[in-house]
């Protein structure tokens, strides 16, 4: 006997919600997989579950878990196309763990099994959020600082922040840049403070100073 449509309907629904949370943290930060990818992916593996699960009432000798086990390989191939790695530095890992995440959550709500679920989606954010901050303030970060540092376009204002970085023994690790208006520029560093004894906030307050340099401040991590 197939699944009552109230009970699919209402699968559904807690797979979109719970998608739905841990999206919007990713889609927060600007990631490629964000708010509506985690709800497609949630949604369609407890979709995936349900006709498992309706083929056994329907044929009898189907395994429910046959169909649902190619979900946790083929997320693989969705998670690989949000790694990006750039210099020495590798971005998305954290996306393409929390998508693995949030189709098991998928997985768990087309079972009917909404504790391990609901649960999991709570742990997802709980690592997403107040960990990630952990890390940094204890300085365990191993994808560096993120620093946005807006200065004028003349020749040998680069120079002089790498300079100054190298000289507080700051290792640039990434650098990006990109245009920000009329004679001005924005650096978009990655900086590791491994070898050296100021914190980020010194770093960051002896670039302010420097000539040239308008504004900086602290940008979004790397996963």
């Amino acid at each position: 006997m197939s699944l009552p449509p109230l009970v699919v309907v209402s699968r559904l629904l807690v797979a979109f919600f719970l998608g739905g949370l841990v999206g919007l943290e990713r889609e927060s930060h600007r990631r490629p997989a964000g708010l509506r990818t985690h709800i497609l992916v949630c949604v369609g593996s407890t979709i995936i579950t349900l006709v498992s699960i309706d083929m056994l009432a329907i044929y009898g000798a189907a395994d429910p878990g046959r169909i649902a086990a190619q979900v946790v390989s083929g997320i693989g191939f969705l998670g690989a196309g949000t790694i990006l790695r750039e210099g020495a530095i590798i971005r998305g890992l954290t996306t393409a763990a929390s998508l693995w995440v949030i189709a098991a959550i998928g997985l768990a709500v087309g079972a009917g099994m909404f504790l391990p679920a609901a649960l999991g989606a709570v742990l997802a954010l709980v690592t997403l959020l107040p960990l990630s901050r952990a890390g940094k303030l204890l300085g365990s970060d191993p994808r560096g600082h993120h620093l946005l540092v807006e200065c004028n376009d003349v020749p040998g204002q680069v120079g002089a922040i790498g300079t100054y970085l190298g000289a507080k023994g700051v290792n640039i690790t990434a650098l990006e840049i990109k245009p920000a208006g009329p004679g001005a520029i924005l650096l978009d560093l990655v900086v590791s403070l491994a070898r050296t004894r100021h914190s980020l906030l010194e770093v960051a307050g002896g670039l302010a100073a420097l000539a040239g340099v308008r504004r900086v401040e602290e940008g979004t991590g790397a996963d």
